[in-house]
């Protein structure tokens, strides 16, 4: 059999734990047997960011910037229990962070919808696409941890010197304080891959903010969202018979629990953390989730949406068989491809990519599953099985 061709490489960024076990089995199994893989690799894993004091993150990010497309797997962003546990010299930022820092853009989140995992909204027929803003924020944050009465003011000083400052808060004991920022331009580009994102999809938009408690900051993001809509995109909305609609975050998560889905729902960086992970699990799993970083200057990132899967790693350390669920880390690579043979016009690349996917699906709505689903599916699993096992699978049907 002739293996597929590519003409460019993807950027392959390794991570961490149980889907760095997982990660090169799925490639030897499901890709490499077809496909004539051209990678640039980065090692993601943590010990290797400590080692390089996090240069090889930026190092990946640039490739990706270079190459158009990426290819992500889960990796660790350390607490304190964690540089305790593997001797790091440091907390070290999140990889994810620093990454859609120098792409901008937006992170688009879908579930993998199969027929026999309803969701555990009974509402949610459709799905619900989650676009996380990916840059700033508190992903971006400057901390300090105040040590004792006195002033804390935020300060900004133009080119001139001329100083504007704002009280934060008047310490009479110790606490913490956090700068936060955001630009115009990252916004700007946030709502217009929203806006195209509904209109390729032909989906409803929704956006929300906080912004009667922040009038300035969260204001902002509304302000220029209704601006951007206005200017360029009511007209084409109105076209494809679709709709923008603007609330604020807490009546936007009212609202959608009672909702059908097949709609976007727009949500600043840390609101999209946590909602994708809330819509993920009621569709199935955090597993059952798509997620690509798409920046509006060309450049996609795919990965996992999920974790490294610290619990299952222990277990596999220990010599045990897990029922790590690896659909999300699979669909990171059919969209890297896809996206690479539909860049580098290789039909074969991307029909190959999307066939993986529905063998994926055709397995779980056999009844073969890991054990996150068989908890969950109706009817009852024909066959549980183990991560290696469940790739076994697919790979016999593929």
């Amino acid at each position: 059999m002739t293996k597929i061709a590519m003409k460019t490489p993807l950027v392959e960024l390794d991570g961490d734990e149980m889907t760095r076990v997982l990660w090169p089995i799925i490639k030897e199994k499901l890709i490499l047997p077809y496909v004539d893989l051209k990678v640039e690799y980065y090692d993601l894993g943590i010990m290797n960011r400590d080692k390089t004091d996090d240069k090889v993150t930026t190092d990946a990010a640039s490739a990706i910037i270079k190459y158009g497309v990426g290819v992500k797997n889960a990796t660790i962003t350390p607490n304190a229990d964690r540089v305790a546990e593997y001797g790091l010299k440091k907390q070290w930022k999140s990889p994810n962070g620093t990454i859609r820092a120098m792409l901008d853009g937006t992170v688009f989140r879908k579930p993998i919808l199969v027929k026999n995992v309803q969701p555990s909204v009974r509402s949610w027929v459709k799905p619900i696409v989650v676009g996380r803003h990916a840059y700033g924020d508190v992903y971006k944050n400057t901390e300090m941890y105040i040590d004792g009465p006195g002033r804390a003011e935020l300060v900004y000083t133009d080119r001139a010197g001329v100083e504007r400052r704002t009280l934060i808060h008047e310490f009479d004991s110790p606490g913490v304080i956090q700068g936060l920022h955001n630009t115009d331009e990252s916004i700007g580009s946030f709502a217009r891959s929203c806006f195209e994102y509904a209109l390729d999809q032909k989906i409803d938009c929704w956006f929300a903010t906080k912004d009667t408690i922040s009038k300035i900051y969260d204001q902002r993001f509304k302000n220029i969202f209704e601006e951007i809509f206005e200017g360029a995109y009511k007209q084409r909305f109105a076209e494809a018979g679709i709709t923008y609609f603007y609330t604020l975050i807490d009546d936007v998560v009212a609202r959608i629990m009672k909702h059908e889905g097949g709609i976007l729902w727009a949500c600043k960086n840390y609101d999209g953390d946590v909602m994708s992970d809330m819509v993920a699990s009621s569709f199935g799993s955090l597993a059952m989730m798509t997620s690509v970083l798409v920046s509006p200057k060309g450049y996609f990132e795919y990965e996992a949406a999920h974790g490294t899967v610290q619990r299952h790693y222990y277990k596999h350390l220990k010599g045990e068989k897990t029922s790590t669920n690896a659909v999300a880390l699979i669909y990171a690579w059919t969209g890297a491809l896809a996206k690479r043979g539909e860049l580098d016009g290789i039909p074969e690349l991307v029909a190959f990519a999307r066939k993986l996917e529905r063998v994926v699906i055709e397995t779980i709505e056999e009844g073969v599953m890991t054990g996150d689903l068989a908890a969950i599916c109706s009817p009852r699993a024909e066959k549980v099985v183990h991560s290696e096992e469940f790739l076994d699978e697919v790979a016999s049907r593929l």
